[in-house]
This record gives C-alpha cells, structure tokens and sequence, in this order.
C-alpha cells in the first residue's frame, strides 16, 4: 500500500483532474498513491461531510495497479449513487429498498469513464432515488456543504460536489432531471456542465430516460476537466432516439481559443416564487459586469413562456415514468414497494401516478414539449443566455426534506431552482459557474446557457470568466489541506 505524505497531499488538493493524471502518465506519482490520498481524505474530511456512502477502494487500487494512459490515468473519483453502472459496484439509489442491487455490468458511460483511467473510491450521496435538490436520504443521512455545515450542499449530485469542494476527489460523476448537477455546482462553488439533449447516451441499459430530460456528465473545480470529461463520455450507441452535433475539434482543445464579442442575454426576474435574492441579484449583475469588461455585449430579457405551468406539467411525467422504473426495481426487489420503503415524497409521486389517466399524461407531455420549443425560440437570438442558478443562497439543511408527503406543497419550494428544469426539457446546455459568494461561506453559482450542441461557447466563456476571476484556489473551511 503506497505512502501517503503530506506533501502528496498538498500536491493532490492543489491539482485538478488532468493535472493528477499528468503526473501519473509521466511517472510524477503512481495511481496508487493518488487513490491512498484519496482514501486518506475520505477518512479526515467525510465524517463532516457524509459524501461517500458506498467505499469501493478495493475497486480504486485495482484500477491504479493498471491506470493505462488516458486523460484521468488513476486519478480517484466517485461515482454518484444514482444512475452510472460500473460493473461489480454497489448502487442504492438512496434506498433500503434496492439495498442488494450490484451492477451487473457497465452502462456505456460507465464504460467510458473506466477507459479513461478513472478510479472509483466510492459511490457519492444523493436523496432517495434524486428527486430532490438537496441530499438527506433516510438511508444514509444528509450531506452537508464544506463551506458552512449548516447548510445544503445541494441534490441530488449532492455528495459529488461536497466530495469535489472538499478536495476529497478532483472530479465526481453527476446527473441532471431538474438541476441535479447544476444546483449542487451552485451549492458548494464548483462546475457543473448539464450537456445538451443527446450527446451522452443512456444505452445499453436504457434507451430513453424521462424523454431526453435526464443528462450525465460530471461536478468539477475547473472548466477545463469539464470539457475533458465530456470529450471522455460523449456519444451515442446505434438507435440512441437523441443525437447532437460534435465540433470536429475536441472541447479540451476548444478552450484554448477565447470567444471575442458574443451577445449576451440575461434576465433579472424570476419566472415564478421569489424574486431574486439581493445577493444573488448582485452576483447576476456582477457576473454581466464582468462579461462587458471581457468585451461582450448583454441585453436583459425577460422571458414571456409560462415556466411554472411547464413545471407542473413535467412533474406529472416524472410521476409517471417514476412508478414505470419501481415496476420495474420490484422484479429485482421480488415485491412493489411498500409505503415504509420509500420517503413520503416519493410515495406521493406513485400514488399521484395512479391518478393521471393516459389522456392527461399525453396533454402533460405535449404542454411540455411546447414549452421547450418557446425557451429555444426566445432564447435563439442569444449566443449566451445567464440566468442564477439559484435565486436564492443555498438553503438549510431540512428546508427541501423529502419526509414532507404534501407533493404539491414540496414541489412549490422548487422555486428556487425555476431556471433549472428550463433547460432540460428544451435539451439546451448549461453550466453553472461559481462566480459569486454570499457572506463570505454561501456560494453562488451564475448558469450560462447556450444552444443546442453548442457546448464548446459555454465552456469557452466559462474558462475565460474563470482565467479573469480565479475560483479554483478558493477553499472552503472544512478543508485544511492543500
């Protein structure tokens, strides 16, 4: 078992993804000793966090004894907790329920991040079964944020982003339904890119996930590992009913250039619940501020679709679809659910799944897909369009439970993240970026979003926001290393 010094492990928690796998393929540090500092912080820095419910070192160190040469050679991170199969791991899914579930094989994004030399040391957090934008599943307990405990470290890529924050890991696998990696990059001051409709594939264990509204990528702490993770895990498997344009360069090589006089929208005005807090109105105007000065154009829009109608109707779909995959989890369960099992949330959705009639899901479906067609119509004139991630500083922890069975009342305090689902049923990209900071210990993440299959502009304009105001050295508290 490899030494863990502290200089490893200053060196570790000042490098990023790349970075760490540089060092390896160059013979700098072996992947064993990355994977035994990872281990080492999991063990330091996890119990104030609770970010890694399920270890898997044994499945890390022997990754390392044979790291290859890819982009992540033995660099450790988490696989989410939800989701991404990696052959022989345990996955949950937040669940008592699904407690003996062992992946059976690899999905083709699973597949994708083992070749590029990735070590899994664990699987990260979430809420029971995601639908949640913070994490405290009855299971495992809640995660808290490093930048202040009181607080949510966001959901439900929760544990991923607390883990990335923290230093524990460089890069984490997350997800996306309504938010789920862009709230928690919000929540805890890291990057989280939700990519455009199509561009990873579900296959081969799904061919559809809630029609195209699920995306998977990855919580980092810099643009560049974004754009190399998506370089890792994009593309499709024959008959994927979703498909993007790639750019015939990678999305790593695309940061090298900086995009020059881009029009920029923003808005100002939450599309349902609260205004924007001032401290998140000030992070918006900062950010636009900062976007001028690098030599772009902005405009405020305020958008005209009905965006709460549109929420309301997708949660119908994810009710459905929701009680198709526990038909489903009870042919391995061997029974349905029962009411113990689940959180009272979630049995809400099931139960309100019995109450939709086929006719009513259908006209949901369609008001949905309607809605997605007038978010890319408005927003087409834009090269960029910025929005808060959140419109109010992360919450604390308790105030989005899942123990709350009243699922109109629930899904009401969603409000903070209106702009989030947005950008899932219209298939577009978008990434928050962690440009702002309230008190001192609340970050604030600005979401850039661009049109579809244009990933490669957002990440551009991340990058250059990130060369001009540095966030990758900021450190939270819980994290007295590096």
């Amino acid at each position: 078992m490899a030494a863990v010094t502290e200089d490893l492990v200053k060196l570790y928690a000042q490098s990023d993804a790349l970075a760490l796998g540089e060092l390896v393929r160059t013979k700098q540090v072996k992947a064993s000793e990355l994977v035994e500092t990872a281990i080492e912080l999991v063990g330091r820095l996890d119990p104030k966090l609770n970010s890694v419910v399920i270890p898997t070192f044994d499945v890390a160190r022997e990754v390392a004894e044979a790291p290859g040469s890819g982009p992540f050679a033995g660099v450790p991170f988490l696989l989410k907790n939800l989701g991404t199969q990696w052959k022989g791991t345990p996955l949950t899914s937040g669940l008592a329920y699904l407690q003996n579930y062992v992946c059976p094989a690899d999905s083709e994004i699973g597949g994708r991040m083992r070749a590029s030399g990735l070590a899994p040391i664990g699987r990260s957090n979430t809420p029971e079964y995601g639908w949640c934008i913070s994490t405290e599943p009855r299971l495992y307990g809640p995660t808290v944020n490093p930048w202040n405990p009181a607080i949510t470290a966001g959901g439900s890529s929760g544990g991923s982003a607390a883990a990335v924050a923290a230093r524990i890991v460089p890069i984490a696998d997350a997800s996306d339904g309504g938010g789920s990696i862009r709230v928690p990059a919000s929540c805890c001051g890291v990057v989280g890119l939700k990519p455009s409709r199509g561009r990873v594939s579900y296959g081969p264990f799904d061919a559809d996930l809630w029609f195209g509204c699920i995306y998977f990528l990855c919580n980092s702490r810099s643009v560049r590992d974004t754009a190399a993770f998506l370089d890792v895990v994009a593309g499709n498997l024959p008959g994927d009913p979703y498909t993007a344009p790639r750019p015939e360069e990678s999305w790593l090589s695309l940061l090298a250039r900086r995009p020059k006089g881009l029009k920029i929208g923003y808005t100002l005005t939450a599309p349902f619940g609260e205004p924007y807090a001032p401290e998140v109105k000030a992070a918006v105007e900062d950010a636009v501020r900062l976007l001028e000065s690098l030599g772009h154009s902005t405009e405020e829009y305020r958008f005209e679709v009905d965006l709460e109608e549109a929420w309301w109707r997708y949660n119908d779909i994810i009710a459905v679809e929701t009680s198709t995959e526990f038909s489903q989890h009870a042919q391995f369960a061997g029974r349905p659910p029962e009411e113990a099992d689940l959180q009272p949330f979630n049995w809400s959705m099931l139960e309100y799944a019995k109450t939709l009639s086929a006719t009513q899901y259908s006209a949901s479906l369609g008001a949905v897909r309607k809605a997605a067609q007038r978010i890319a119509t408005e927003l087409a004139p834009f090269d960029v369009f910025i929005t808060p991630t959140l419109t109010q500083p992360p919450r604390p922890v308790g105030y989005w439970s899942m123990e709350d069975g009243d699922r109109e009342r629930y899904l009401a305090r969603w409000s903070d993240a209106a702009f989030m689902f947005a950008f899932n049923i219209s298939g577009l990209p978008a990434m928050s970026v962690p440009l702002g900071m309230a008190d001192g210990n609340k970050p604030v993440g600005i979401q850039f979003i661009g049109r579809h299959g244009d990933e490669a502009t957002i990440l551009q304009l991340a990058a250059q926001a990130e060369e001009a105001a540095p966030w990758i050295g900021r450190k939270p508290q819980v994290c007295a290393i590096g």
